[in-house]
């Protein structure tokens, strides 16, 4: 049977090319410790890993390394943020499209009095910059909010947001899980404080593996959520104040670090536009298809625009999780079905608590992969 996967909002496949033997090589041949050894070879990885920064901050429009912190993925990025940032009385401002790894930590900060507010967005996902700067209050410490929608790909306008943000003198944090790698992010230009990302999506790296990039000020703002051993300022009882080693207590997970060191290294050679080009065609091929198909409505956006290769349907004629079995079983192809971790955007598009069945894309899916999964869903929507 053929196969096909469509479930790149949960982990890219296939990762780049040569991407296990990278990994492989380094554990074989290089597999030493940063920070922990005065010899060469670790040395030697140290500007590795320094690369791999600066690979980064060419990505997302930042121009110091330091500033880039690896943690084991998006989740732990956002919570080292909101933890590290928000204290008893203190407010922050998100959007009704975030993804639990926002809510449940504010859940419980709010336990420890931090105010939260929610701007919300409308049926299709979409934000007026506006609706944020109507809730900033005075003591609105952060905005935080998506940057693409894990449901239905809509995109939040992070320019105009950070712009409000910066009138007003907040912080301001953006969650680019879905989005590093696969849209412009210009930290600089739009104003933000951090960014926060996986290496396993856009990214093409390994899991387990992702990071954030703080600038000076929210870094000075953030207390350590973990503390521990750096290699660095070891006489001292506190953690050390400078950037990375303040948020980077124990020992990296320098493997995926090397795995995600050669993805950027492919998206660089491929060029961003270009991987952004393929894959808006793909998600624009898949729409067209979609958008008036009989017996299943779209959630979100109905073009390209304003999106990213991220596409969600709910089948009107059987239950959604009977068409994503079917969709595997029958043709083979990978989707994701449920509420993906995100009840408060369902709950905005419309789609609590059925869910939706949602399509994402990569860079490595292909027009004829595309139109296979669409007379699928003909075939399976006819029935």
């Amino acid at each position: 049977m053929k196969q096909v996967y469509c479930d790149n909002g949960s982990t890219s496949f296939p990762k780049t090319p040569g991407l296990g033997e990278a990994v492989g090589r380094h554990i074989d041949l290089n597999g030493f410790n940063i920070s922990r050894g005065g010899y060469g070879k670790a040395y030697s990885l140290e500007a590795e890993i320094i690369e791999a920064r600066e690979q980064i901050c060419r990505l997302l429009g930042w121009d110091d390394p330091k500033g880039v912190v690896f943690t084991p993925g998006a989740t732990m990025g956002l919570n080292m943020v909101l933890k590290g940032v928000l204290k008893k009385g203190d407010h922050v401002i998100t959007t009704s499209m975030e993804h639990n790894a926002v809510v449940r930590p504010l859940t419980q900060l709010e336990e420890q009095g931090v105010e939260w507010s929610e701007a919300p967005c409308d049926v299709k996902g979409q934000l007026e910059a506006e609706a944020v700067e109507g809730l900033i209050r005075e003591n609105t410490k952060l905005v935080l909010t998506t940057h693409g929608s894990n449901v239905c790909g809509t995109l939040i306008p992070l320019e105009e947001i950070g712009k409000l943000c910066r009138k007003h003198g907040v912080m301001f944090a953006a969650d680019a899980a879905q989005t590093a790698g696969s849209a412009v992010i210009d930290m600089k230009r739009y104003g933000l404080d951090a960014v926060v990302f996986p290496g396993h999506k856009g990214l093409m790296g390994p899991q387990g593996v992702g990071g954030m990039v703080l600038s000076d000020r929210i870094a000075r703002e953030m207390d350590p959520v973990f503390s521990g051993g750096t290699g660095s300022a070891s006489d001292k009882e506190e953690m050390p104040s400078f950037l990375p080693d303040k948020f980077q207590p124990g020992t990296l997970n320098i493997p995926g670090i090397i795995g995600l060191k050669h993805s950027l290294g492919f998206i660089d050679a491929e060029g961003l536009e270009g991987i952004m080009e393929k894959k808006r065609y793909i998600t624009d091929m898949f729409l067209q298809d979609v958008c008036n198909m009989k017996g299943v409505k779209l959630a979100g956006l109905p073009e390209a625009d304003g999106r990213c290769a991220v596409v969600s349907l709910v089948f009107l004629d059987m239950d959604n999780a009977e068409a994503a079995y079917l969709l595997e079983s029958e043709y083979g192809i990978m989707t994701r079905c449920g509420l993906h971790c995100a009840p408060h955007a369902h709950k905005t598009l419309g789609t609590f608590p059925e869910g939706t069945v949602r399509f994402s894309f990569g860079y490595f899916n292909t027009p004829d992969e595309i139109r296979y999964v669409v007379d699928a869903l003909k075939d399976i929507a006819a029935r």
